[in-house]
């Protein structure tokens, strides 16, 4: 069996949210054999996003940072709507869009809120994933930070 997620996250002192609800014409989470692929994941807590704006601007990166690190938590909690998250064996990508203002380009940094994250929970070898990390005009409900996420399942 992988990592118990939930005693790893009270380790390091995080609640797994619930499952956010999808904004419009989508499901938060598809299985397919041993993957399952995430919806962009916003930064929303108790269903509001706490620092709305662009980085650089209204967001500073560290707090976009932060943000992301939300989204890689409600990513899990929407990997829990199709699957045992106890059985996530690898992360395997993560996409991240962020909300920047005009000549923006601390893109990785604000993504690495997920990429650490993730490794703290699964470690080095299945914790680390290819990653995108891109800018953006505009994200809904004016987020500064979406994340997407595929995982390899076990067995």
């Amino acid at each position: 069996m992988g990592v118990d997620v939930k005693a790893k996250l009270a380790e390091l002192g995080i609640t797994l949210p619930e499952a956010a609800l999808p904004v419009a014409a989508y499901i938060p989470a598809v299985r397919t054999g041993n993957l399952v692929f995430t919806a962009g994941q916003l930064p929303l807590v108790n269903g509001a996003i706490p620092h709305v704006g662009k980085v650089g601007g209204e967001v500073t990166p560290e707090v976009a940072k932060e943000m992301a690190q939300v989204c890689a938590l409600n990513a899990i909690a929407a990997i829990g709507l199709v699957a045992d998250i106890n059985k996530i064996k690898r992360i395997v990508q993560v996409r991240g869009l962020v909300n920047g203002v005009a000549g923006f380009v601390g893109h990785p940094g604000v993504v690495n809120g997920v990429s650490e994250l993730y490794i703290k929970i699964w470690g080095d070898e299945n914790g680390k994933h290819a990653r995108t990390a891109i800018g953006v005009a505009e994200l809904p409900l004016n987020a500064p930070v979406e994340v997407e996420v595929v995982v390899e399942l076990e067995g």
